[in-house]
């Protein structure tokens, strides 16, 4: 409450100030932006009223606001739960700060006049890019939707041409995005096409894009080149993420050079000798203003401290060992997991992976648990246990293993799970015997389980949780041999509109890791649909993703054979031996259609949970044509090459979990 006092106090003294300034200086009129294209589908709109459009309004203010500040680049939201709107603007990387902030404080008041009712919208203009979204847009490469623009006049060598524009375009394609995530992505090049002729180049990305993901974006850019401006003497390929132009006159500024005279409205004139400073009475209400200011917000701020003292004493002790109130009623001392597994007897032990082992117990009550006990020299430490309790105690799903509870006594970390009759997935399906325990309907049945459980994560619980750990051991088998998803340990949490995260730490298995995200630690819900793809075809072949023995003696690459199979037209090939005659050709041949998609080298062109569901429930949706998966070795090479599942000897970044 003080704090608030003191903001609003201090808000006044700087309303009056702002009114004092205006009514003594010159106020500078601010050029407009160039309008060159917009587009803002009518998919999703919003009414005048809504909260949606009050919290695009402050998006759009933060935006012009911090364009000085933030000159070339700034992204916000505004709003929370299904109302937020996230936004960002981007500047030409040439242009001075004054260029950047008269652009776009011109096209937040342009683009609402432009949709007015749309919750999506992307405008481009000579200076800079508007764009703001109903869902998460940071960090993400989107080439679509596209604008093109090029000049009437053609070169005289087309071919000789178009071959220096796609040379010069890729060395700034890569020069730009050699620089890490965040920093200024942008460059300029000149080339000699003639001796009286020079060709001009720029190219450009949003700054929170990876480098991966700026080249890529450019890349494909620079492949639509061809079709709409071969020989043209300028062109220019826009996308909300990058964009690229060329000319064969000068247009951007630069800094050695002499630049080509600038178009008044992107550099305003300087401001009159004399009428651009304030007068001293402005000077002296401003140093009054911040003084007061800052008295009232150290008032406010010890307020606030004392208070918060106040409140963490009340609040400690409420939540044993950072494990949040709302799963406290979920503790199970240790003395009773003692008893319930025979004081964790060999005779009891389930199995053991890379993070401890899993025993079977019976409560005093003789209901079945499962109880995985964390070893001390795991890498789960206490955060991803935390994490594993209050992701699994808020899911509830028939496809996900049930979390009963946890221990958290004697330095040990267990938690508790509903026990399930036939283990894991892998018991059954690497094993030559009991392999052929599992008929093409069990198989058939397994997969939709699978992807069920995965929808709910999804996009059916409260929250969008991503896996990131998906393959046979984490699948758990119930007495009738329907699935549950289990082991969140490495699970991330997103709010409902994002898409993407990223992380330094890559965990997980390497084969079931999805390209961007062992790569670059870039995740998403496409990196859960690439691990199902592996583990649809780990469950067709009944191999592992590690390794494919053939009757040759070779080993190959299970996806490399898959996509070879279906390439030559004999899919059935895949298909476990042990199955014989009993299977359904349309089911198997679908679901190695659906898991070739899934491990798309392209997140953007896998499918989701949702529509893999639909394709697998359905014979008249048409499946679009797989290609060439992610990890595909040649011939020559995937004889060398064995990826292996992680063991004792991988270091952290490959540790499979249990």
């Amino acid at each position: 409450m003080g704090l608030l006092i003191s903001f609003n106090l201090c808000m006044t003294t700087l309303s009056v100030l702002s009114l004092l300034i205006a009514f003594l200086s010159r106020t500078r009129t601010e050029a407009a932006a160039t309008y060159l294209y917009h587009v803002c589908p009518n998919t999703t709109t919003f009414t005048a009223n809504s909260t949606y459009r009050s919290n695009l309004i402050d998006l759009l203010g933060y935006l012009s606001s911090n364009a000085t500040s933030n000159p070339e680049f700034y992204n916000a939201s505004a709003g929370n739960s299904g109302d937020t709107v996230y936004g960002l603007f981007l500047c030409r990387g040439d242009l001075p700060a004054e260029a950047c902030r008269d652009c776009v404080a011109g096209a937040t008041e342009d683009v609402p006049n432009r949709c007015p009712e749309e919750k999506m919208a992307v405008a481009w203009y000579e200076e800079c890019m508007l764009r703001y979204s109903n869902r998460y847009i940071f960090s993400t490469m989107v080439p679509d939707p596209t604008a093109y623009f090029w000049s009437r006049q053609n070169v005289l060598d087309a071919n000789r041409f178009d071959e220096l524009v796609m040379a010069t375009m890729n060395d700034l394609a890569t020069g730009i995005s050699n620089v890490g995530s965040g920093a200024k992505k942008f460059g300029t090049k000149e080339a000699k096409f003639t001796v009286s002729q020079t060709l001009y180049t720029l190219v450009q990305c949003t700054p929170d894009l990876s480098g991966y993901d700026c080249n890529r974006c450019l890349q494909i850019a620079m492949t639509n080149l061809p079709g709409c401006c071969s020989g043209k003497t300028m062109a220019r390929v826009l996308f909300p993420s990058c964009y690229l132009w060329y000319d064969v006159y000068p247009f951007y500024l630069t800094v050695n050079t002499s630049a080509p005279t600038p178009n008044p409205a992107l550099v305003p004139p300087p401001p009159s000798p004399g009428k651009g400073e304030l007068p001293l009475l402005a000077i002296i209400a401003i140093i009054a203003a911040i003084s007061v200011c800052a008295m009232l917000f150290i008032m406010g701020y010890c307020f606030l401290r004392r208070a918060r003292k106040k409140y963490n004493a009340i609040q400690e002790g409420g939540a044993a060992n950072g494990i949040t109130s709302t799963v406290e009623s979920l503790q199970f001392n240790f003395a009773t997991i003692e008893a319930a597994t025979n004081n964790f007897s060999n005779d009891n032990k389930l199995g053991e992976g890379g993070f401890g082992a899993v025993y079977k117990g019976i409560l005093s009550n003789g209901q079945e648990i499962a109880v995985k006990r964390l070893s001390k020299s795991s890498g789960q430490g206490v955060g991803e246990f935390e994490n594993e309790v209050i992701v699994v105690a808020k899911l509830e799903h028939r496809n996900l293993a049930r979390l009963l509870g946890f221990c958290l006594e004697r330095e040990e970390k267990i938690l508790v799970y509903e026990f399930v009759q036939n283990k894991s997935l892998d018991y059954f399906l690497y094993d030559i015997e009991r392999q052929r325990q599992l008929d093409w309907s069990t198989r058939y049945k397994i997969i939709e389980g699978i992807a069920r459980g995965i929808l709910y994560l999804h996009e059916d619980s409260r929250l969008r949780i991503i896996h990131r750990d998906l393959k046979a051991s984490n699948v758990l088998l119930d007495g009738d041999m329907n699935p549950k998803v289990s082991d969140f340990g490495m699970a991330k949490i997103f709010g409902i509109d994002q898409t993407q995260g990223n992380t330094r730490r890559i965990a997980g298995t390497f084969g079931y890791m999805s390209p961007e995200y062992a790569m670059h630690g870039h995740f998403s819900v496409k990196s859960d649909v690439y691990s199902f793809g592996v583990l649809i075809l780990e469950i067709i072949s009944g191999k592992k993703i590690s390794s494919f023995n053939q009757s040759d003696g070779t080993t190959r690459h299970l996806l490399s054979y898959a996509w070879r199979l279906w390439r030559d037209g004999t899919p059935l090939d895949l298909l476990d031996p042990s199955l014989g005659n009993s299977y359904s050709r349309n089911e198997v041949i679908k679901c190695l259609h659906i898991g070739l998609l899934c491990v798309h080298d392209d997140p953007i062109e896998r499918p989701t949970i949702a529509s893999i569901i639909l394709m697998l429930n359905s014979y008249s949706v048409t499946l679009p044509s797989p290609q060439q998966p992610a990890y595909f070795f040649s011939s020559g090479a995937e004889q060398n090459m064995q990826l292996r599942e992680s063991g004792s000897d991988q270091s952290s970044r490959t540790k499979s979990l249990l």
